[in-house]
């Protein structure tokens, strides 16, 4: 098989695509003293943001002033679920447009966060687009925002989301994906990102505890799951190792994986969040895993971080087909039905930059 061919992945047609670009202002006495509250502060914010968006053509923007992390995923129709700590958006990027403000009244926020889904077709080619008209409306933004040293820091989500199965279950048209990185696909399409902008690669994969996988491994009766999740841990282990995958983590607390880069981000985990820290430049095996034995879940969460050397040369269609390799091994040890079980792939490629005034006056 020829390296060209070897670099490409074969994903179901029925992939779905997801982007997202966050803009994160931290709120400060200099911001808020222009204000009388904190409340008249986010509502002539967000009416500025609002128009300034639609004039770049992004037409489903969210402006979050109650600190709650955005989570964004595909749904035929479109909601928004507010959590204690997380908002989580559902939406068809072809046909869902929205502006709204999430906000708490006498909250002071330690950060605006500004949400743009991408909308329209064909969203991973236009991602480069995207990109763009979110960096105009921000240097159109910033001159409005009435502190003078200001920052905003920049996270542009893009994630690719199929079934593992999906051939088994009858999908069996694919597509040949050469996958690149953000920066490499932005530069062709003359998209200007930092030189010191950071990037973080990596696959996620659900993994639903059904009644056949635990009457399998646990005993009956038993208030101990301690053996259902060191069966799947020693599965999933022995299957990434196999394949060389040496940045994983399992969590099945109940919580949402975060994923950041351990050499630049501190770690914090919440009720909520699950933090997961790996460093794409070192080669040492990196593993993580939080569960309690006491506590049964209804899914467990799998995470395989990409390294630097897997971003280069065409080495991301690599990577993900020695994900699905390992994961195929996984399923064969779990005795998963590939006619009735799923095992949703989600390709995670982020980057992420600070931006100032002082760089767009220059």
């Amino acid at each position: 098989m020829s390296l060209s061919h070897q670099q490409k992945v074969y994903i179901p047609k029925a992939v779905r695509n997801n982007q997202y670009i966050t803009a994160e202002i931290k709120v400060t006495d200099a911001l808020l003293a222009h204000y009388p509250d904190y409340k008249t502060c986010y509502k002539a914010l967000s009416r500025t943001i609002f128009k300034l968006a639609s004039q770049q053509e992004l037409y489903n923007v969210h402006v979050i002033t109650n600190d709650k992390l955005p989570v964004v995923r595909y749904h035929s129709e479109a909601y928004c679920f507010p959590t204690a700590e997380q908002i989580i958006f559902f939406y068809n990027p072809e046909y869902h447009e929205a502006q709204g403000l999430h906000t708490q009244d006498d909250y002071r926020a330690r950060k605006i966060r500004i949400v743009c889904l991408a909308t329209g077709e064909d969203i991973r080619s236009n991602s480069a687009s995207f990109h763009l008209k979110v960096q105009s409306f921000l240097a159109a933004l910033m001159p409005q925002m009435p502190e003078d040293e200001l920052t905003i820091k920049v996270r542009d989500h893009q994630h690719l989301s199929y079934d593992l199965f999906a051939k088994a279950k009858g999908n069996k048209e694919t597509y040949g994906y050469k996958l690149r990185s953000i920066s490499d696909r932005y530069k062709a399409r003359s998209c200007p990102l930092p030189d010191d902008h950071g990037s973080l690669c990596y696959v996620t994969v659900k993994l639903p505890l059904s009644r056949k996988l635990k009457q399998a491994i646990l005993p009956e009766q038993s208030d101990d799951f301690s053996p259902l999740y060191k069966k799947i841990q020693d599965a999933f282990v022995q299957a990434t190792l196999a394949k060389k995958l040496h940045r994983v983590a399992m969590v099945a607390n109940g919580r949402t994986p975060l994923v950041r880069n351990s050499k630049f981000d501190q770690l914090e985990g919440t009720d909520e969040v699950q933090m997961l820290g790996f460093d794409p430049n070192i080669d040492d095996p990196q593993f993580l895993c939080h569960w309690n034995g006491k506590r049964l879940v209804e899914m467990v969460s799998f995470t395989i971080a990409a390294g630097v050397k897997d971003s280069k040369d065409g080495g991301l269609g690599l990577y993900l087909n020695r994900v699905e390799d390992a994961l195929r091994s996984l399923a064969v040890e779990l005795a998963l039905d590939k006619t009735r079980d799923d095992l949703i792939v989600r390709f995670h490629q982020h980057i992420s930059y600070s931006t100032s005034k002082q760089l767009i006056n220059k």
